[in-house]
C-alpha cells in the first residue's frame, strides 16, 4: 500500500488550537483526549502548577493539555511541559487514565487524560510555574489527588484537605 494508506493522509505537524467556539462545540459532545505531565521525585514528590485561568482556576493540578489532531502523544507531553512548566522533558511511560466526571457533572467537558511519567531533562533551572508536593494540597481535583495517591506519592500523600478531616473526627 505504498503511498496512499491512511498514514499517509495525516498532516505533517499537529494543527494549531481550535478556535474556542469549535472546541466548546466539539468537547461538549465527544470526551476530550488530554495528556498530564507527571514529574515526581521521591525526594519533592510531585510537581504541580496552579491554574490560572477558568475552568477550575485556582485548583493545583497536573500540567495537562488537549492532545491535538495529528499529534504524537509524546510530543504532546513535551508540548505540555515546555508550555507549562517552561522546561524540556523526557518523557517516560504511560502511568494510566485519570477520567473527571466532575467536569462533565459540572456543565465541563468531559476530558480523559493519560497520564505519563516525565524527567526534567538535564540541567535547567527549576520550573518557576510549579510547586513541588509530598503531600496534596486541599485545593486538586479529586481525580488527581485519587490517581497521585494510587500511582505516585502513595496514602501517606494523603491531601490536607484529608487530614484536617480527620482530626474532626
Amino acid at each position: 500500500m505504498a503511498g496512499g494508506g491512511p498514514l499517509s493522509d495525516r498532516p505533517a505537524s499537529p494543527r494549531p488550537p481550535l478556535p474556542k467556539q469549535e472546541f466548546d462545540w466539539i468537547f461538549s459532545r465527544v470526551p476530550r483526549l488530554t495528556v498530564e505531565v507527571v514529574i515526581g521525585s521521591p525526594r519533592r514528590g510531585v510537581l504541580l502548577t496552579l491554574r490560572d485561568i477558568e475552568p477550575c482556576r485556582g485548583l493545583w493540578h497536573l500540567p495537562g493539555g488537549t492532545v491535538r489532531f495529528g499529534e504524537p502523544l509524546v510530543d504532546a507531553v513535551t508540548r505540555v511541559a515546555r508550555d507549562e512548566l517552561g522546561v524540556v522533558v523526557t518523557v517516560g511511560p504511560l502511568l494510566g487514565a485519570i477520567e473527571y466526571p466532575s467536569h462533565y457533572e459540572n456543565g465541563l467537558d468531559s476530558p480523559v487524560g493519560l497520564a505519563f511519567s516525565a524527567e526534567i531533562a538535564g540541567p535547567q533551572d527549576p520550573p518557576a510555574a510549579g510547586r513541588w508536593f509530598t503531600t496534596l494540597p486541599a485545593e486538586i481535583h479529586d481525580e488527581q489527588r485519587a490517581f497521585l495517591t494510587e500511582h505516585v506519592l502513595g496514602p501517606a500523600a494523603r491531601s490536607v484537605a484529608d487530614d484536617g478531616d480527620r482530626r474532626r473526627e
